[in-house]
């Protein structure tokens, strides 16, 4: 068998050629100018201030399918390279940002690129494992059997005969990467601290969520841990396959892993299961990600049919965890009470528990919340069974309400809803018939109790009783202090944020008015001095003082009370975060 594989011709490796300094400093100033070029483009398309209450089936009803500018806006993305293909992907859960016609043009964005040439990808893997390809790999696939945007996967086979996988990255991207994050976080801190949609949706904190996401992706030391991690939190489901990797011979920028036979989702493919069989994966697939989710604290945010394969003995493989968000205990709780709340029907429940997750801006209408949020849940739960019902477009639905009513909700919610978006899709090639709503309440109990088990477990318990004892142990001290400063008159209340509060503000603004008029007043109140400082009919040697100072306090005064009205600083706007009181 080995013998019928050809093996490439292997060339010498070459030298890395070094970039003048000078020559990197000018590209990067032609990326930055490419950068604000797309985004002066688009700036009047609604794209990041597309935030409307109405459901997304109203607006999509109201679309002009004949408006090419989102397919255009996709091309343009896919043609800044890399960073923005992911963008993209991204941006296609900001329902809060973005338009619809240009969220539908975004889910279809794709990754696949042309191919790298095979020296190339050779001289990739020689530099991470430090060895030429011949002494690991007895025979090495140069066409790939898959390219996007950040690497492309060939077929190899080891020297003792196991078939695997390879996923190298594009040599080049992640420098590539790192300059185009550099650029975007500078944008959105500037766009956050001067317009007042910024100061609401954050697009600094967007952009950093978006850059360890994107920067996690690049190294597949960690994507070869979560195919370990989510190969052992689903061995309970028998019916979903994650290729093991090969931890000697996997790197930073080289991912070896096993070969999965397999064909891609496709209607020729289905065509040759029974639908009972394929219902069966589906409903393995979504309680397998829910316990991810759920009882294991992991969100797949890209488990779309591109990244899943109908393996040979009927299966569902995964072949793609680089995009993995790990969620905090609380949070993960937060997110179950949520979820179940919404398939119950509690609008109020749920929408107490959106607003738990997220941040109240100073503008956060409460009242508009509750009303539009508990509306949408109960349009979720009349229509559930329908074929258009869909729990991720309920979770970005609530993300959007919030943007709109002052909340600024987490990025997991979103990542949540794009999930559950993703495995909809799926469920609806493999199994049209199955009814995911009643998939997921059936499953809740289970995650239920796998999360009281998880509370329950011996290092939790033994977390708490250490937090028990140093109450117990730091109580009758503090108490003991308190009672001391009471009983000596000693007690200080201490208000912080003064600094950041509205009255600093109006005092500041006051104060530079005052110093704007004294200032004006004095020049001017000097050069009138001058003018009279000789007596009547003798020259008046300070005339050209006078109008010089008298220029100079107009100017200068101009600029002071411009400078008042415009640059006064202005108070933080207040962030309330946690549970209302």
């Amino acid at each position: 068998m080995r013998d019928a594989l050809p093996a490439p011709s292997l060339s010498p490796i070459p030298r890395p050629v070094r970039a003048d300094a000078l020559s990197t400093q000018s590209t990067g100033l032609a990326r930055t100018g490419r950068i604000l070029r797309f985004l002066m483009r688009y700036r009047g398309t609604g794209v990041f201030t597309g935030l409307d209450l109405r459901s997304s089936a109203q607006i999509a009803g109201e679309v002009d399918v004949s408006d090419q500018r989102p397919e255009q806006f996709v091309k343009d993305l896919e043609a800044l390279g890399p960073t923005f293909i992911k963008l993209g992907q991204a941006l296609s859960t900001r329902t809060d940002l973005v338009p619809p016609p240009y969220l539908a043009a975004l889910t279809r964005m794709q990754s696949q690129v042309t191919p790298v040439e095979f020296d190339a990808i050779r001289t990739q893997v020689e530099c991470a494992l430090e060895r030429p390809i011949e002494e690991v790999f007895a025979w090495f696939d140069p066409a790939p059997l898959g390219s996007a945007s950040l690497a492309q996967v060939h077929r190899a086979r080891l020297l003792d005969g196991r078939p695997v996988a390879v996923k190298v990255q594009r040599p080049g991207v992640a420098e590539e990467v790192k300059q185009d994050l550099s650029v975007l976080d500078s944008i959105a801190t500037g766009v956050d601290h001067t317009t007042g949609l910024g100061q609401r949706v954050r697009f600094s904190d967007w952009v950093h969520e978006f850059r360890k996401a994107l920067v996690g992706e690049l190294d597949y030391t960690l994507e070869a841990a979560n195919l370990e991690r989510f190969s052992e939190h689903l061995a309970a489901y028998p019916d979903l396959l994650i290729p093991r990797p090969v931890w000697p011979l996997t790197r930073t920028r080289v991912l070896v892993m096993d070969l999965v036979n397999g064909d891609p989702l496709d209607a020729n493919v289905l065509s040759r299961m029974r639908p009972d069989s394929l219902e069966r994966l589906c409903e393995s697939l979504l309680r397998g990600y829910l316990d991810q989710m759920f009882v294991h604290g992991e969100i797949h945010a890209d488990p779309h049919p591109g990244n899943l394969l109908l393996t040979d003995d009927g299966r569902l493989a995964v072949i793609d965890l680089g995009m993995v968000v790990h969620v905090p205990p609380r949070q993960r709780t937060r997110l179950l009470k949520l979820m179940f709340s919404a398939v119950e029907g509690r609008g109020d429940d749920a929408a107490d528990e959106v607003i738990a997750l997220g941040t109240r801006l100073e503008t956060f209408d409460e009242e508009r919340y509750l009303r539009e949020s508990g509306q949408l849940i109960a349009r979720y739960a009349a229509h559930a069974g329908l074929k258009d019902h869909s729990e991720g477009r309920l979770m970005l639905d609530l993300t959007r309400i919030g943007a709109m009513c002052g909340l600024r909700t987490p990025p997991e919610l979103s990542l949540l809803g794009r999930t559950l978006l993703h495995l909809e899709g799926v469920c609806r090639l493999l199994a049209p018939q199955l009814n995911v709503q009643k998939v997921i309440e059936s499953h809740m109990p289970s995650m239920i109790t796998a999360q009281i088990k998880r509370s329950l477990s011996m290092p939790a318990l033994a977390v708490e009783a250490i937090d028990l004892q140093a109450l117990v142990q730091d109580a009758p001290r503090k108490l003991s202090s308190a009672l001391s400063l009471l009983a000596e008159n000693r007690l200080q209340v201490r208000i912080t944020g003064l600094q950041e509060s509205r009255l600093m503000e109006n005092l500041q603004k006051i104060a530079n008015r005052i110093a704007a008029g004294v200032v004006v007043a004095a020049l001017i109140l000097a050069s009138a001095m001058l003018l009279r400082g000789s007596g009547p009919g003798t020259a008046n040697r300070y005339e050209w003082l006078a109008l010089v100072l008298f220029l100079v306090a107009t100017a200068l005064g101009l600029a002071l009370v411009v400078s008042a009205l415009l640059r006064d600083r202005k108070a933080k706007p207040r962030e309330e975060r946690g549970p209302r009181t």
